[in-house]
């Protein structure tokens, strides 16, 4: 099993200053929480095969944006896409760099991994403070042979502005009208119930500290910390079960040729076998940069990413993206980010 140490920098030492330069071996980002575990594997891997380090900060996609937009950092990383018009006025262009799932997960003595089944509704009252125990009718119907406790539930969500939250919260909004109207999406909303936590990491400690607790992370945070995730209805009315296969399923629906500035949402896909909550990770950049250098050092790292990281994106249940998208990228992205004289900046390798 892989693993990786939930700080919020690694692979290098550089401290974030005011301006986007950067040392000559170092990389600067900023952003999600979402992909840190596979990022911080292969940060690992081509500061090895390179000498070239990466300094992230994974502070949350509403910072990954802030520092990406006030140019102090050479990118940022948003598990919630930005508009079209939002990356106009910013001057910024985005891509999918890794695809994964948010997944459901629960502390119940008593009941055990993979053991309870949960729907979309069910989970969104949940969190509207409408269910309150682990042995309400609701519950119970979607889970006839599981005795369960009359423990209460403490829901844990996402302190801080997060791309987790968006998707989670975006599924949430689909499935329950209730929930749409009176709690909505985003990256921060404003939760009626439970606890607050700061990162995938601080939801997932939080849920494995508290006995009743239900939660939303990435899959990676909930297998490396050992939690139990719950089975969730899907838009076919299946069951299934968090893993690289279901998620691969939700993906496999995504149309990126046709997604206007690559912003898509995967949430609540078709198909008997799909993860209801899936989602793309997106890198945000400049089109006009002052560090060239630092750019052009930013594009290699995630072109050597699309090209060797897939075995570590699959044992960490992430979804590598497809060859052609990747390569989408790099022509109809990548040559948008220029230099101030209007030199474009990445050449393929």
């Amino acid at each position: 099993m892989l693993k990786y140490v939930a700080t919020t920098l690694f692979s290098a030492s550089l401290a974030l200053g005011a301006s986007a330069a950067v040392a000559a071996d170092s990389i600067t980002g900023a952003g999600a929480t979402f992909p840190y575990p596979v990022y911080s594997q292969w940060a690992d891997a081509y500061q090895d095969e390179a000498g070239i380090g990466l300094n992230y900060q994974a502070i949350g996609s509403g910072g990954g944006i802030q520092q990406i937009t006030a140019n102090t950092v050479t990118f940022g990383a948003s598990d919630a896409p930005m508009t079209p018009e939002e990356l106009n006025k910013s001057g910024l262009v985005q891509w999918p760099q890794i695809m994964g799932g948010v997944v459901p997960v629960v502390h119940i003595e008593g009941v055990k991994q993979g053991q309870l089944k949960l729907d979309g509704p069910t989970l969104a009252d949940i969190y509207a403070g409408k269910i309150t125990k682990w042995n309400d009718d609701a519950i119970k119907q979607l889970n006839p042979d599981l005795k369960l406790p009359d423990t209460r539930i403490t829901p844990v969500y996402r302190a801080e502005g997060s791309g987790t939250n968006f998707l989670f919260t975006h599924y949430l909004a689909q499935v329950s009208q209730d929930f749409a109207e009176n709690i909505g999406e985003g990256k921060s909303v404003a939760w009626p119930a439970g606890v607050g936590a700061k990162a995938n990491a601080g939801v997932a400690s939080q849920v494995g500290q508290i006995n009743g607790a239900v939660g939303y992370v990435e899959s990676a945070y909930a297998e490396q910390n050992n939690l139990n995730v719950a089975q969730l209805k899907n838009q076919a009315g299946q069951f299934v079960t968090a893993n690289s296969d279901s998620f691969k399923a939700a993906a496999a629906n995504a149309d990126w040729k046709n997604a206007e500035g690559m912003y898509l949402v995967l949430t609540n896909q078709p198909g008997a076998q799909s993860w209801p909550i899936v989602g793309a990770s997106f890198i945000l950049m400049h089109k006009q940069v002052d560090d060239a250098e630092a750019a052009k050092q930013a594009l290699a790292f995630f072109d050597w990413a699309f090209k060797n990281g897939d075995q570590a994106a699959t044992q960490l249940n992430y979804v590598p993206m497809p060859q052609n998208v990747a390569d989408m990228v790099r022509n109809n992205v990548w040559s948008q980010i220029k230099t101030q004289d209007g030199q474009q900046v990445w050449q393929q390798q």
